[in-house]
């Protein structure tokens, strides 16, 4: 198959008349636009055709969770989000016993096979900190136990990420099994200081979840002024930071500021979508037994006393980081495809090249998604085409 009359983006610009050529799924070759024509030809009419987005932390879609652990409800919030251009995703949990997530893991090893845009799962919690924990439920809050942690690298070939709270006794084993074992340490939901982030980068953390989220920041020790996770995430140059660019979990200044300080390479557009994305304001929604609303495009807990992840697909985000925050669209796309497949290992996807798999999502010019491709098989549509 061949995609052409294209205007494709790479992560340091947008390049035209190209086209893109697909055999067995995968990027065969990329080259000057031709006249070729026939069935197996894609005319694109001059829009953009980007990287299909790579979303690291979904918890769910249409009232429907991650953690209801079926096949029906997996599919369900992958095939929403592919219409906001996502490709592929982890489905993330929330705080839960143990035994909760083991039970979840197993349903995803189960049908990742045949919802190709499930890359693995995100373990968000249950290591985390009661201080930060958000719309997270304290009551299965626990310190990272050997024997729990070996209870999850048992499903290491399913796991793709951690969220762990760095300060927590016996953090820095477990990070550091975590981290052998080939499963991105992402620090997040914590209280950590300076020098816990820092010794549990040594050991292999990579990554920070949702940045100014759940998280510490700098603050007083007796007299003196000391950095917590945000300051360290910011500061060391190997630390790629999710970020909720939703318009609503964190200022135009604050998203500007980490850009400043990471750069386009250093920041992984995440949705941090619950149950509530794609539901009209007013929809109410479980979050693993939390009462939680959608009000003004943004998901709550009911009492309204902390956020409960957002309503947003990756197509909102990447907008969001063009005209909040004046970034480029080649540069808002990286961080939402190259970015994020380098931060957890995923060598065939996020780009444009050669020998890469051909997940592909087509946009407007006014950044409407078009068509959304996994292994050039068309799995969404606009009515627009």
């Amino acid at each position: 198959m061949i995609f052409t009359n294209a205007r494709l983006i790479f992560p340091d610009g947008i390049r035209d008349g190209l086209e893109v050529v697909v055999e067995g799924g995968k990027i065969a070759a990329i080259h000057e636009q031709t006249r070729v024509r026939g069935k197996d030809v894609v005319d694109v009419d001059g829009n953009f055709v980007a990287p299909g987005f790579i979303d690291l932390h979904v918890h769910g879609a249409l009232g429907r969770d991650t953690m209801e652990a079926s096949v029906e409800a997996f599919r369900a919030i992958c095939d929403f989000h592919a219409s906001g251009g996502t490709t592929s995703l982890l489905l993330t949990t929330t705080t839960a016993p143990i035994d909760k997530l083991v039970e979840l893991l197993a349903a995803v090893r189960g049908c990742r096979s045949s919802i190709s845009a499930i890359a693995g799962v995100h373990v968000e919690g249950p290591f985390i900190s009661k201080a930060k924990r958000g719309a997270q439920r304290a009551e299965f809050i626990q310190d990272p136990l050997p024997a729990h942690v070996q209870q999850l690298i048992e499903h290491a070939d399913v796991i793709k990420r951690v969220t762990i709270a760095p300060e927590l006794p016996g953090a820095l084993e477990a990070i550091e099994n975590f981290h052998m074992h080939g499963i991105s340490v992402s620090g997040g939901h914590s209280d950590a200081w300076d020098e816990d982030a820092r010794a549990t980068f040594e050991r292999g953390m990579r990554s920070v979840t949702h940045t100014f989220n759940c998280m510490s920041n700098a603050r007083h020790r007796g007299v003196y002024r000391i950095g917590g996770l945000l300051e360290f995430a910011l500061s060391e140059p190997q630390i790629s930071c999710e970020l909720i660019a939703d318009g609503h979990h964190v200022s135009p200044t604050l998203m500007k500021m980490l850009y400043c300080a990471k750069g386009p390479g250093g920041i992984c557009l995440v949705t941090d979508a619950t149950a509530g994305a794609g539901l009209p304001d007013g929809s109410h929604f479980s979050l693993f037994g939390n009462d939680c609303i959608v009000e003004a495009g943004v998901c709550l807990l009911a009492d309204r006393s902390a956020l409960a992840g957002s309503a947003a697909q990756m197509i909102h985000l990447v907008r969001t980081m063009m005209t909040k925050i004046n970034v480029p669209l080649h540069e808002a796309v990286a961080m939402a495809t190259q970015n994020p497949a380098r931060a957890i290992g995923l060598e065939t996807k996020g780009r444009l090249t050669i020998g890469a798999d051909a997940d592909f999502v087509v946009l407007s010019p006014d950044l409407q998604i078009l068509r959304t491709f996994v292994a050039c098989e068309e799995v969404w549509r606009s009515e627009r085409q």
